[in-house]
């Protein structure tokens, strides 16, 4: 029983992204390794406290407490599919905890400022590209959709009749998500200028390069750290963090949480919650600046 089984089952049964199989993949063989060179074991010889001497070892060198629990989920997932599988008899995870993660509220960004971005005439001329980046933001902060999803988004997928769009997420889940008016002229303006490009690569993905190609991950990181640059002073400036403004504005007007969890594809609503802490803290600032006994 190998670890390239464990990641043929993720892959056909559990339908896992290839994103999240290399991640699984990159974990097994530094585990692997560090049984074998540590302890000369292999995989299924492994006990809990050589689980707990890899733990301390990635401690020991700096490994942030969510990257080891991280490593530790992988290992669970693992050991859980070995023990089914009969390939060992015992779960050395079956004891293991991961190390106490503290808690970090979403960075995002105030929507007032994403408005005065999106509409900035200066920012943005008539050229595909800057239209291009345009929707870019647009598109991430007016559907909370991940970056992943943004990147596979075909022109199909827009429905100008329903105006909504259709996105493929995780596990290759579909979701149906309502587009605002501005979204939706903006996305109309940017496919016809698209088609006027006469590009030699044709494809039906919507977000492409200047010369025609799909879109990558890093293209869409500088377009967003680029723009976001205008009107965040934050360090963190990603298409995620779009992703949380996009959250954070709708549970400030008053949106349901379980809206919000359909409307972001999370399995749980546990996932929702964590956006709720910000909502929190921004109705505290309200309380010392309006209240006179604040």
């Amino acid at each position: 029983m190998t670890v390239e089984h464990f990641l043929t089952y993720l892959q056909h049964e559990k339908r896992y992204s290839s994103h999240t199989l290399q991640s699984y993949k990159t974990d097994l063989l530094q585990f692997g390794d560090f049984m074998l060179n540590t302890f000369e074991l292999t995989l299924t010889e492994v006990k809990y406290v050589h689980v707990r001497n890899f733990m301390v070892a990635l401690m020991d060198d700096g490994v942030s407490e969510n990257s080891v629990g991280r490593k530790l989920s992988t290992l669970r997932s693992f050991y859980k599919y070995l023990l089914r599988e009969n390939a060992v008899a015992m779960n050395p995870m079956a004891l293991v905890k991961a190390p106490k993660v503290p808690k970090r509220l979403p960075v995002f960004v105030d929507e007032l400022k994403l408005d005065e971005l999106l509409d900035s005439e200066v920012l943005f001329d008539e050229s595909f590209a800057s239209q291009r980046d345009k929707l870019v933001i647009e598109t991430l902060f007016g559907t909370g959709i991940r970056l992943a999803e943004l990147l596979l988004l075909k022109e199909g997928d827009v429905n100008f009749y329903e105006s909504t769009i259709r996105v493929m997420g995780k596990r290759n889940k579909e979701r149906i998500i309502p587009i605002g008016r501005t979204l939706e002229e903006l996305l109309k303006d940017y496919i016809k200028l698209k088609t006027l490009q006469n590009f030699d690569n044709k494809t039906e993905l919507l977000f492409v390069t200047d010369k025609g190609a799909a879109a990558y991950p890093s293209l869409i990181y500088r377009i967003v750290q680029r723009y976001l640059t205008y009107v965040s002073t934050q360090d963190k400036k990603s298409p995620h963090v779009l992703r949380h403004s996009y959250a954070t504005s709708l549970l400030n007007r008053g949106a349901d949480l379980n809206a919000i969890k359909e409307l972001l594809g999370h399995a749980s609503l546990a996932a929702t919650q964590v956006y709720t802490h910000n909502s929190v803290e921004r109705l505290k600032t309200i309380y010392k600046q309006a209240h006179p006994k604040a």
